[in-house]
């Protein structure tokens, strides 16, 4: 297994994740982190949008594709 670099982890991501509320759509005011796997998917195959929400976006599908919302498990409760 290869080891995971953390140099370049910006960690206000998860952060990030855990507190902003999506700006528009059908899910609009819900916190990033709480938004339905469905919905990343259907982003994730019609494009995510540029900037800094496409890249949270993103690193989400990411999480929760490879079933890391452990991760933000500690982050959720704090809020």
């Amino acid at each position: 297994m290869e080891a995971v670099n953390f140099e370049h982890f910006d960690s206000t991501i998860l952060q990030e994740l855990a507190s902003m509320k999506m700006p528009f759509g059908k899910y609009k005011g819900r916190i990033l982190c709480d938004l339905p796997e469905p919905y990343l998917v259907w982003f994730y195959n019609q494009g995510f949008p540029k900037g800094r929400l496409g890249m949270l976006l993103e690193t989400l599908y990411e999480i929760k594709l490879n079933g890391l919302e452990y991760l933000l498990k500690p982050l959720k409760m704090g809020r």
